[in-house]
């Protein structure tokens, strides 16, 4: 099964631990770095559909910024979707049903603050629901995501873990496996 990573780092060059997963990636699946692909933020829907319907899962991987995805991926997801989805939902939107739908992220704080009890005051997973809605709007079946945490100053033995954690999950989600938590 093929996967296409959308990466949507804004700033790709200065994160070590976006560039790290990257190419622990690259053997497993296509890479798009938004930011390179778009540096002027005009996405081509068009091409983008035709881009994820020649793959069988698609993952998002970015930094978590404030809360969210960088506001590239959202403009991607509002050109791209909403065109497969509501524009020429009969011959791409369908399409979509089934496919796999994994987001990886980066996080700058430990991962004891994504609690509810923690310093964000909210899980991860309560972070991510706009995408996980997103996902099951479109029929896409949501996977728990693939997260690293506390990458400020991430050493090069946490880099190399979270890039062999990343390889593997990606290997999986390519032959249809369980993804390992």
């Amino acid at each position: 099964m093929k996967t296409l990573i959308l990466s949507a780092h804004p700033n790709p060059e200065q994160s070590r631990a976006n560039e790290a997963l990257l190419a622990a990636a690259a053997p497993h699946a296509t890479i798009v770095r938004l930011a390179h692909e778009y540096p002027d933020g005009a996405i081509d829907a068009a091409g983008e559909a035709a881009r994820v319907l020649a793959h069988d899962n698609l993952v998002l991987q970015f930094p978590l910024q404030w809360y969210a995805p960088p506001a590239l991926l959202k403009d991607w997801l509002d050109a791209v979707l909403t065109r497969m989805v509501y524009v020429h939902a009969d011959t791409e939107g369908r399409q979509l049903a089934g496919r796999k739908l994994l987001v990886a992220l980066t996080a700058g704080a430990p991962e004891d603050a994504y609690r509810a009890d923690g310093r964000n005051g909210f899980t991860l997973a309560q972070l991510l629901r706009p995408l996980e809605a997103t996902a099951r709007r479109c029929g896409m079946d949501w996977l728990p995501p693939f997260a690293v945490y506390d990458v400020r100053e991430p050493s090069p033995d946490a880099l190399a873990d979270a890039g062999a954690r990343y390889a593997a999950a990606l290997a999986a989600l390519a032959e249809d496996r369980a993804l390992a938590a």
